[in-house]
């Protein structure tokens, strides 16, 4: 990231985010630029970037925002001492679970990690398995990259290893009225990949497009397929495509749920029948039609 003071509009674009997303992680948490003086425009120097990074990327994992940014402000560590410690990945109160599997990830063995989540998803299910052990050890290693420019293999192996995991959930006999998708130039599919294997387990067939999915393929998707819910993943605010929303809701026939999952879509203004789940957990409910607003939408999600 560059060294220099940025603006706002700089920022935001480098960290992959909307202005408004800055204001009002801001606002809210508390997470705006260091040594900003009242009355004086803010300005964005590296240890800001820095966080304002790894806030997203927290946020990106399904981390709630009030939770990342306390973990961010309260774990920050100083500039000085980000390229160092060697190849450990502190994993916090996360916990012993969480530990061994970075640890694994870090020996690159991918044996001992195909293992370990093929048993977690066995024994505790997908959503708990995701929530509890998958998704924090790939932020911690996130974190650790992050601050070091290191692990890139690591994060790879780590996640074709999830990957591979969820794949191997039962997938239910029978159509699927669920279409999971990326949206345009969104390339991280991970986190469809969970609620794809989520509903599987809860007995609902989907059919997942996967990553980078263009508008026209979405189109035809939509018309060949005719899904009753749609699902559209967006990780950030420069893949929150509206245009994709409006194409979801125009289909013919129409679906009867869509859903803005990621964070990408939280500061877009969306409308009142698209529903925002905050975390895999709720997408499920919404899907299956165990939470109240799959029924009957009040508004937009915020």
């Amino acid at each position: 990231m560059a060294e220099e003071a940025l603006t706002a509009s700089e920022a935001a674009r480098l960290v992959g985010v909307a202005v408004t997303t800055l204001r009002t992680w801001d606002r809210r948490y508390g997470l705006g630029p260091l040594g900003h003086d009242a009355g004086k425009h803010r300005r964005y120097g590296p240890e800001d970037l820095r966080r304002l990074a790894e806030m997203q990327r927290l946020v990106g994992q399904g981390v709630p925002p009030a939770r990342a940014a306390a973990w961010v402000l309260g774990r920050t560590i100083p500039a000085a001492r980000r390229d160092g410690g060697g190849y450990a990945v502190a994993v916090g109160s996360a916990g012993p679970a969480v530990r061994g599997l970075t640890r694994a990830a870090l020996r690159l063995d991918s044996a001992e990690l195909r293992q370990v989540i093929a048993e977690t998803l066995n024994r505790d299910g997908v959503v708990t398995a995701w929530t509890e052990l998958l998704a924090p050890a790939l932020i911690h290693i996130g974190r650790k990259h992050a601050a070091t420019e290191a692990l890139v293999e690591v994060e790879h192996l780590m996640s074709r290893e999830v990957s591979v995991g969820l794949a191997q959930v039962e997938r239910p006999v029978g159509a699927a009225r669920v279409l999971l998708t990326c949206t345009d130039e969104e390339q991280h599919s991970l986190a469809l990949e969970a609620l794809a294997a989520a509903l599987a387990e809860a007995g609902v067939p989907s059919r997942l497009l996967g990553a980078r999915v263009p508008p026209s393929a979405l189109r035809e998707a939509l018309r060949r397929a005719g899904p009753d819910i749609v699902v559209l993943w967006s990780q950030t605010a420069a893949t929150a495509h509206l245009g994709q929303i409006a194409d979801a809701l125009d289909a013919r026939p129409a679906p009867k749920l869509v859903l803005a999952a990621g964070p990408g879509w939280a500061e877009t203004e969306l409308p009142e029948t698209v529903q925002r789940p905050d975390s895999l957990a709720e997408a499920v409910d919404l899907v299956t039609g165990r939470h109240p607003t799959a029924a009957s939408p009040s508004g937009v999600r915020r």
